[in-house]
């Protein structure tokens, strides 16, 4: 793994700051500094002050002017940070500038979204994905690590310039390794990718209906999967506290298997490269027969991370599957006034609590409505001797019950349709 820079080992005391232009956002502005906040805490770093920084125009050097830049890194030194944390995105020349000017760690949103991705990704795939955003991101930023050989001599004997400088060969030889490394990520993951593939393939044979737990980070999806599964997914109360894809098989009141798969959480300004790498484990939103959309009903801000997960989705190609929105965190938002606004203002809605367990029957109800017509409550009469038939009806659909009528079998069940025509002869 390549390092940009020179990191302090334990980054501990960090200013936040955001640059913008447009003074008619500047709520919107404050809630994104906000959010980073919770991204650096989530890092385990101290948050010494957050500032909004205005400019009239975004600079070429360092986003805003000469003299506010000087401003901040004064700001970062009298609090003795040991770290800048910007919640824009620099391109690597402005962050090789701000690094020269403060004398100090400099980072950008997507920075930090990377270190929380590497903290939390498990599963192999998950970590290929990280490791491949985070090589995407550092090559074009690689130069910095070197620039002290740059002026070391290296040319040949007589002053000739044939030979090229230390630095710069270093600096091919990273970029080298670098390219390398991105290429054989990009190789294990179309291998893993196939892994996937096969297994799909194998639960679309089987006909199990699927849907993709989607929605903003921190909204309860896993919280929500472990509810209604009884699984043990790691469910905390922190942006991106799971990364990996699990996926858990629950029955749903008409007997119907259901596939859940919980998917990683959305983000505002989530940086490009990162939905290009995580495409793999959001695609389970695309393939889903329906979304199940998660949000914290109690957030102020519940309508921008709707707007923000749709967009994803949109951008995904799954903007127009069915999708059940669900409004969670009922038990902290306690105000049944905003509950029914909310109601109201997003489609298909059920309110639920994933922590107490309210709204869980409405919910899988909802989903069973999803799915109606994949099955069919139908009634058979089976000779006895026909034992197999009951047997399918007992592994492959929901017996409701059973009956015997001289030699034949009374069967009442719940009949996906891949079976119902295969036995349609027993019918009544």
């Amino acid at each position: 793994m390549f390092e940009v820079r020179d990191k302090p080992e334990m980054v501990e005391r960090a200013l936040l700051v955001r640059i913008y232009h447009d003074r008619r956002e500047e709520e919107e502005e404050a809630s994104l500094l906000n959010e980073l906040g919770e991204l650096v805490n989530t890092l385990g770093i101290g948050v010494v002050e957050s500032v909004l920084v205005f400019t009239r125009s975004l600079h070429k050097k360092y986003l805003c002017g000469t003299g506010k830049a000087e401003e901040m890194v004064q700001l970062a030194r009298a609090h003795e940070c040991d770290c800048i944390v910007f919640d824009n995105m620099f391109l690597p020349s402005q962050q090789r500038n701000w690094e020269e000017l403060a004398d100090m760690c400099v980072i950008d949103r997507e920075e930090v979204i990377l270190d929380i991705f590497s903290k939390r990704a498990q599963t192999r795939e998950a970590r290929l994905q990280v490791d491949l955003a985070r090589m995407q991101y550092s090559l074009p930023r690689l130069t910095r690590m070197w620039g002290h050989l740059d002026r070391e001599g290296g040319g040949g004997q007589g002053g000739g310039g044939a030979s090229r400088g230390m630095g710069e060969q270093q600096i091919e030889v990273d970029r080298r390794l670098a390219r390398t490394r991105i290429d054989q990520c990009k190789r294990e993951l179309a291998e893993v990718r196939k892994q996937r593939n096969t297994r799909r393939k194998e639960r679309e044979k089987m006909g199990t209906p699927c849907a993709a737990i989607a929605g903003y980070t921190n909204a309860g999806k896993s919280t929500l999967l472990n509810r209604l599964s009884e699984a043990e997914v790691m469910a905390k109360d922190m942006l991106f506290a799971t990364l990996d894809t699990t996926t858990r098989a629950i029955e749903l009141p008409d007997g119907q298997p259901l596939l859940l798969t919980d998917t990683v959480g959305f983000i505002r300004n989530l940086p490009h490269r990162l939905v290009e790498a995580f495409k793999a484990t959001l695609e389970e939103s695309v393939l889903a027969d329906f979304i199940i959309h998660v949000l914290d009903a109690s957030s102020p801000e519940v309508e921008k991370f709707y707007q923000t997960t749709m967009a994803v989705l949109e951008e995904l190609g799954a903007g127009d599957k069915p999708i059940i929105t669900v409004l969670n965190k009922i038990d902290v938002l306690n105000d049944p006034i905003k509950l029914a606004g909310l109601e109201v203002s997003f489609p298909n809605t059920i309110s639920v609590s994933a922590m107490t367990g309210d709204g869980m029957n409405a919910l899988l109800e909802k989903c069973s409505e999803m799915l109606a017509d994949r099955v069919q409550t139908l009634t058979y009469r089976i000779p006895q001797s026909r034992g197999d038939i009951p047997g399918m009806l007992h592994r492959e659909a929901k017996v409701l019950s059973t009956e015997y009528d001289g030699n034949d079998v009374i069967l009442e069940a719940v009949v996906p349709a891949s079976i119902a025509g295969r036995i349609a002869q027993f019918q009544t």
